[in-house]
């Protein structure tokens, strides 16, 4: 897969899903830009929904929405071994909670300034962020496992469900552990 082609996707991939979980609250959706844009926006819904708990405790988050996503990005890609769709997935989902901009959980104002100017600066972060580290550090992966071409198919595919969700549990738990530790060591 040509690099180029790769960042410029991954760019497009990122950019499309923190818009449409950022946007202002009676904003309609824009379509997804992507078919690979239209199933992450499908598997985080459904992975927020099953662990609603988890994912709740992070909606209208006020403290700092691009350290915590660097923080946990590091946490979850720090296992480089391990690294996979389902991690990847639960690390989206996780930033686009913090971005969400649902009425029942946005907040006006952040510090003196107006939140929507603030979560669209930290969407831009994000995606930044998240960007580079995926091309830095898991291009190679991305290229093995045929880029998002490869994302779309991996989810798509006849897959049997035990084995989908040992994915996805695995990576929630990566997820919950990281941000445990993150929590115990903010508190401390």
């Amino acid at each position: 897969m040509d690099n180029d082609l790769l960042q410029e996707r991954t760019r497009r991939l990122l950019t499309d899903f923190f818009t449409f979980c950022a946007r202002e609250p009676g904003v309609p959706e824009s379509p997804p830009t992507s078919a690979e844009a239209k199933l992450l926006r499908s598997l985080a819904a459904r992975m927020q929904r099953q662990h609603e708990t988890f994912f709740s405790t992070f909606f209208g988050y006020q403290g700092n929405r691009v350290e915590l996503v660097r923080q946990m990005a590091n946490g979850m890609f720090s296992d480089a071994p391990n690294f996979n769709w389902g991690r990847l997935v639960v690390l989206l989902t996780f930033a686009g909670t913090l971005l969400d901009q649902d009425p029942s959980h946005a907040t006006t104002q952040r510090n003196g300034v107006n939140n929507q100017i603030q979560v669209a600066r930290d969407c831009r972060l994000i995606v930044d962020l998240l960007c580079n580290q995926l091309l830095r550090h898991h291009r190679l992966w991305l290229e093995a496992h045929d880029g998002w071409d490869g994302f779309c198919d991996f989810f798509r595919s006849p897959f049997p469900v035990i084995v989908w969700r040992r994915v996805l549990i695995k990576a929630f738990l990566s997820c919950i552990i990281v941000t445990t530790i993150l929590y115990i060591w903010k508190k401390f």
